[in-house]
Formats: C-alpha cells, structure tokens, sequence
C-alpha cells in the first residue's frame, strides 16, 4: 500500500507506538473551522485555495467540532503519564488532509499555536484518503465530509461526521456520550421496529433478553475507550462514558445493560430516553462528543451547544 503522499512528523511530540495506542484520526475541517476556506476551494479551485492558506499560514485558524474533544484526550494522556510515566496506551492523534503541504503549512502552525499534541499530519493527495487509515492503526476517524465517514465504516474502522458548529469548550475530565441502536449495537432491534412497529420491537427484547446485542460501528472505539477508562478508579478516572439512548429503561433497557456487562463496557451513566428529545440530557452532561446515527438528535445536540459526531 502506497504511503499518504506526504507525513509530517511532529518532532515537538512524543511519538507514540500505533500498536498499543488509541490513534484517532481527524480530517483538518474536523479540528478546525475551515468553513469559509472550504466555500473559496469550491467555488474559486484548488490554486486560489492553496495562495489564500499561504498568504494566512501564520494566522492560526479558529477551533471546529472535534477540537474541545482533542484537548481533553490530550488531558487523559497527561493524566494517564503522571500515574505511569511508562505507560504506552496512550492516545494518539494524527490529521488526515486532503490539502497539499505547502496549503498544510497553515494547519501545523494552527496546531502549534494552540497545542495541541498531534504526532502526525498526512497530506494525502488521492481521492479517498480513507486507503491510509489501517496502515496507521486508526481506532476512530472524525471527518467533515460524508463519502469519507461512510468509505471508513466500510473499512472497518469507527468513523463519524462531524457538523461545523460553535462549541463551548467544557472542562476535563474527558466526557464521551455513544447511543445504543446503531452506534454501540447493532441496528437489529431498529430493523424490527420498523418492520413491526412498538410492539413486535419490545417482544423480540424480550425473546432476546439473554442474547446480547450485535456490535455497532463504534463498539470497537468504546471498548478501547474502556481499556483506558480501567487504569483508573471511579473517582480518579480522567474519562467518563455514557449511554443516552431513545430505548425505554423498563422494556428495553436490560438487554442493554446485560450487553454492556457481557463486552466488559464500563459505562458511567445510562439514561433510557423512551424516545424524549436527548437535548436537555446532553445539555446537563456537557460532553466533548456525542455519538448518534439520527440526525434529528445532533440537531437537537447542537442546539445546545453539544459537539456532536453522527454516524451514518
């Protein structure tokens, strides 16, 4: 497999080793709000784009989506390194382009000034940049961009699309919210309810009460999340996990928590929604990123201020 076209390593950070890391991948437009850059690239083309990075590449570029959720894995690290200053499992970051090095220069000089400890940029000039993602050990990638996201689920690897919204940056410690069906699990239970409705959905749970569910297209990502979340006591741990989920708690919920308990998840909070908006919740909790494959929950996530990642 052909290397990205071009990786810049990140002399000022501690390289970490892709096989027992967490590496996260984010695509710049993911990190950073490139909004209006991106509407001059499509309207103007790659070469106006390219001089307008340059003549700007040392005016840092303003925070997007996933940016507040880097800052506190970055947080974890020096968590985790303070109580283990051998420790390997560690997160690692890397940004995955889609811009040229000389329009990039702008991206690494954005990361210095804020920084953020990213140990890798790749430039990758080919279509799909997702080709690249099990090469680097990739355990979730964050991207702006649809075909990217849905070309990374087909990989294999846990991915979502981050939305451009204004976010507050919460406090530590690091606060990630996943949905059930579809996210965590498998879609089973949604098939159900859509073929027969309520009713045929709740007796199918209860007929599977003791089954646990199938593997959604995060489950992976949470379960190394977990891994993490372990090395630490409940008090201490720098990481808090939650479920927020449309199932009831009375009908639907104990598969679920018998699901959880069976991969070993730990989760900090559950909260069975029985299918009220998920906004107020997410409101109070105030995580670095939440997960959810209906768009009219990361609608009602991003009315309030909640960076949110769907997953097609």
């Amino acid at each position: 497999m052909a290397e990205p076209e071009s990786t810049v390593i990140n002399t000022n950070v501690k390289q970490k080793d892709p096989s027992t890391a967490l590496v996260i991948a984010v695509t710049t437009r993911a990190i950073f709000n490139l909004e209006e850059e991106h509407k001059l690239y499509l309207e103007k083309g790659k070469e106006e784009y390219t001089r307008h990075q340059q003549a700007n590449q040392d005016k840092p570029l303003p925070p997007g989506t996933a940016f507040a959720f880097i800052q506190a894995v970055q947080y974890v690290n020096k968590k985790i390194l303070e109580s283990n200053p051998a420790e390997r499992e560690l997160f690692d970051i890397l940004v995955l382009s889609n811009n040229s090095p000389e329009s990039g220069v702008r991206i690494i000089n954005s990361a210095k000034h804020y920084g953020l400890e990213i140990s890798k940029f790749c430039f990758v000039s080919d279509e799909d940049s997702t080709q690249y993602l099990k090469s680097h050990g990739v355990k979730l990638f964050l991207s702006a961009d649809r075909t990217d996201v849905c070309n990374a689920l087909r990989r294999g690897v846990s991915a979502a699309l981050v939305f451009q919204q204004e976010v507050q940056a919460p406090s530590t410690p690091l606060r990630v919210v996943f949905d059930g069906d579809a996210v965590l699990f498998s879609d089973e239970t949604d098939q159900i309810f859509q073929e027969q409705g309520l009713e045929g959905a709740l007796q199918y749970e209860r007929a599977m009460e003791a089954v646990p569910i199938g593997e959604g297209p995060l489950k992976a990502f949470a379960m190394h999340l977990g891994k993490m979340r372990k090395k630490f006591g409940q008090e201490q741990s720098p990481i808090r996990t939650y479920l927020v989920t449309a199932r009831s708690g009375r009908d639907m919920g104990i598969r679920a928590i018998k699901t959880l308990r069976e991969w070993g998840l730990p989760i900090d909070e559950a909260f069975f929604m029985d299918g009220a908006p998920k906004g107020p919740i997410l409101a109070q909790i105030q995580p670095h990123i939440f997960f959810d494959d209906g768009l009219h929950n990361i609608q009602g996530a991003q009315n309030v201020g909640v960076p949110s990642a769907w997953v097609p």
